[in-house]
């Protein structure tokens, strides 16, 4: 038997290895029946992370068809979605089917949410094999169960927004928001984001704006997505270079900033963020394809003086900011509905 404390966490759904959290759970119990404490969603989307669907995508060599039968796969033997390759997964959004009576979360039944939990620890029963998904996006319109814990967290859906662009800023909130906490805590004046063209990160530079920060800087792959940057007015300088060259980013940056926010999809980022960063700054790293050894490991080499902050997905009031910037900001809805409408 699990205790209040244990079942809030969502332990008491751990098939194997035993003693572990969802998140590191190899294979979850998908029951649809719930606890006293526990609520069911009614599925209607999932967000796949942008890491993960690069990932796969990747793997499966652009095959949609592939890409589908990978996830139901995962799905089937984990009890969750989990990319066995980023450790990453997603969100969801979908109908508060049943509350528990113990249920803190405040939810009740019919309302349209989104999870602002991942899709990691989440327990996940798909039941319509994604025959709608076509595999060639992040959002993946599905059916099925998903299970909220005590401690879970998510998201009653704006009516003024269309469900697509909520899943897709509600995926990213994280970002922006720890974004503006360090620049607010540290006293940033100079931002550089790498990734900036993307959701999270034209999120993270017009929350790095309203905290105020004064300087600027978006990194972006391409040309395109430079004068896309560019036209969106989110920067105040935007260069180009690959990301995961960490003299091509130190040379593109030039002086290093207080901050530095890494948002992009590919792993090997690590090395040109440190070096885009000053001495005594912060860098933020916002993306699941970081290996943290790697970040850790190249600061050390490099005598690099600067704080290393995992980006936590939950900040309170994320969910909020992220959506508020999106309404206010013309630049974040020039980048994003793009994306979303792809």
């Amino acid at each position: 038997m699990h205790g209040a404390a244990e079942r809030a966490l969502g332990v008491h759904r751990v098939l194997e290895p035993p003693g572990v959290l969802p998140q590191a759970a190899l294979r979850l119990d998908t029951d649809p029946a719930i606890g006293p404490d526990e609520v069911r969603i009614a599925v209607q989307r999932l967000n796949l992370d942008a890491a993960s669907f690069r990932q796969l995508s990747e793997a499966c060599g652009g095959n949609g068809d592939a890409v589908r039968e990978a996830v139901l796969a995962i799905v089937a033997e984990r009890g969750k979605m989990q990319n066995p390759v980023t450790g990453s997964g997603g969100m969801l959004i979908g109908v508060v089917d049943a509350v528990g009576a113990e249920s803190p979360l405040g939810l009740a039944a019919g309302q349209r949410v989104a999870t602002l939990v991942s899709l990691t620890l989440t327990p996940l029963r798909i039941t319509d094999g994604l025959v709608r998904w076509d595999g060639r996006s992040e959002q993946v319109p599905a059916e099925g169960t998903a299970i909220l814990f005590a401690r879970s967290i998510a998201a009653v859906l704006p009516d003024d927004l269309p469900e697509p662009v909520a899943l897709a800023l509600l995926d990213v909130c994280g970002a922006p928001a720890a974004t503006a906490r360090v620049v607010e805590r540290s006293g940033a004046r100079s931002v550089v984001v790498l990734g900036a063209a993307g959701k999270s990160g034209c999120l993270s530079l017009a929350a790095a704006r309203a905290a105020g920060a004064s300087s600027l800087t978006g990194l972006v792959r391409d040309e395109a997505e430079a004068a896309a940057l560019t036209a969106a007015g989110l920067a105040d300088r935007v260069v180009v270079a690959d990301a995961t060259d960490p003299l091509a980013v130190a040379a593109a940056v030039g002086t290093p900033a207080d901050l530095t926010v890494v948002c992009v999809d590919v792993p090997g980022a690590e090395h040109g963020a440190v070096l885009a960063t000053a001495q005594g700054g912060t860098v933020v790293f916002f993306s699941m394809a970081t290996s943290f050894p790697a970040a850790a490991l190249g600061a050390e080499g490099m005598a690099a003086d600067v704080t290393m902050l995992v980006g936590n997905g939950y900040t309170p009031g994320h969910a909020a900011m992220a959506l508020d910037l999106y309404r206010t900001t013309p630049g974040v809805r020039a980048l994003v509905d793009p994306r979303v409408h792809a």
